[in-house]
């Protein structure tokens, strides 16, 4: 997805000389592009990322739209206090591009995990909070964020795998049907989509046919064609590499809550409380916290076998 990126935002870049890149010194095996391009509007950073966050918003107060790259752990958890007070305060044209969701970074350990940052930025007013599957959306969602003036937060994933067709319609904001079905609903967000649609498939195999949705704009949420989705269904599951507590589970939840629907079951999978005595790869971090495939399927299938 960073190739998709970088592409697009060097679209949006020519039409748009107030465009300028930031980067807390990584990304080199694709931020080169645009360096090349704009020399004037790529700015490293260096590692001090708090300080890239004060001059994203200084740039920002002076008219530039900016745009600001690391990994989710430099650019969300190191830097909190400077996009609660600089940015989404000042409600700032700022995107954070975060990269390495989940366990994306497993072999660097829990300092490297990314498995709370939305919990942790969803709670700040103004901000826009996006998570593209695949490169298709990923494009499309950039070209977008080209169009806002508010702060926003893109989690960009390694994913390459196009699990979206080329012609397919993304809008910010609304969730994307990948599947109908008529026994439940399955809600994820993220390159997680990945593994959600061969557990629908799976599912589909035993006669369980769930309606899949995948929530790419996680902040702000279209409410209505949401419930619209699942209104009628008897049973809705999410599921993510991400903390349970302040997750799409609890985003669904509040949802359901706020509009009085209470004869919907809502089941919400995903990563545990506490840290893992563990390090290791995605695949593997994944399988430990049983949020793989196999353990996802079963779960799913035992909870609808119940009804």
């Amino acid at each position: 997805m960073r190739k998709e990126f970088i592409e697009t935002l060097i679209t949006l870049a020519e039409k748009d000389k107030n465009i300028y890149l930031l980067n807390g010194d990584l990304g080199f095996s694709f931020l080169e592009e645009f360096e090349k391009r704009f020399p004037e509007r790529y700015v490293n950073c260096g590692i001090a990322e708090q300080n890239m966050m004060g001059v994203a918003a200084g740039m920002a107060m002076e008219g530039k739209k900016v745009y600001v790259y690391s990994i989710i752990p430099f650019a969300v958890f190191r830097c909190f206090e400077q996009i609660r007070n600089d940015i989404a305060y000042h409600n700032l044209d700022v995107t954070i591009v975060g990269a390495g969701v989940g366990f994306a970074y497993g072999t660097h350990g829990a300092t490297h995990f990314a498995v709370e940052d939305i919990a942790v930025l969803r709670v700040l007013p103004n901000l826009t909070i996006i998570s593209p599957a695949d490169p298709i959306e990923m494009a499309q969602l950039t070209l977008q964020s080209g169009q806002t003036k508010n702060p926003t937060y893109i989690r960009l994933d390694k994913n390459t795998k196009k699990l979206h067709q080329p012609d397919d319609k993304i809008v910010m904001g609304k969730p994307s049907i990948l599947k109908n079905g008529k026994d439940g609903v399955i809600i994820t967000i993220g390159s997680y989509l990945d593994i959600m649609i061969n557990v629908q498939k799976r599912l589909a195999e035993k006669n369980h046919h769930l309606k899949l949705l995948h929530l790419h704009t996680i902040k702000p949420i279209d409410e209505e064609a949401l419930l619209k989705e699942i209104n009628g269904q008897k049973i809705v599951f999410t599921a993510e590499e991400h903390k349970l507590i302040g997750g799409v589970g609890t985003i669904i939840g509040e949802i359901l809550l706020r509009n009085n629907i209470n004869n919907i079951t809502l089941k919400s999978i995903g990563v545990s409380e506490g840290y893992p005595p563990v390090i290791g790869q995605q695949d593997y971090m994944r399988k430990y916290y049983n949020i793989d495939e196999d353990s996802v399927y079963k779960k799913i299938l035992t909870e609808l076998e119940k009804l």
